[in-house]
């Protein structure tokens, strides 16, 4: 299995006064293993949050759905951002609700 981390910066440009109207500083996981990957964001302003954004099946990106939560490779990308700290854990499931809590039986299961 190989793990990535690339630290990403989006913000607009500063104001006259040197204020931004956005700035954002998170990292993005890639956990992947074979055809697969599983990918995360963690804001740096957050670290005991992270993300489950998307799966990756052979370079096709698409939103997790429920069964992709009972992946071996998804419970290991828990266990790793467990172990930076990451305790609270969420998913995008594209059901209209935005991010949702990892299931408490899937959070904490290896």
């Amino acid at each position: 299995m190989q793990i990535e981390r690339v630290r990403q910066l989006d913000s607009s440009d500063p104001d006259e006064s040197g204020m931004y109207d956005y700035h954002y500083e998170y990292d993005i996981y890639r956990f992947t293993e074979g055809p697969i990957s599983f990918i995360a964001r963690s804001y740096t302003d957050k670290p005991d949050e992270a993300h489950f954004l998307s799966i990756e099946t052979d370079g096709s990106r698409r939103l997790l759905v429920d069964a992709d939560l009972k992946h071996p490779l998804f419970n290991v990308a828990k266990s790793h951002l467990r172990s930076e700290g990451k305790t609270d854990l969420h998913w995008l499931s594209g059901r209209g609700d935005g991010y949702e809590p990892v299931p408490s039986g899937q959070q904490h299961g290896a």
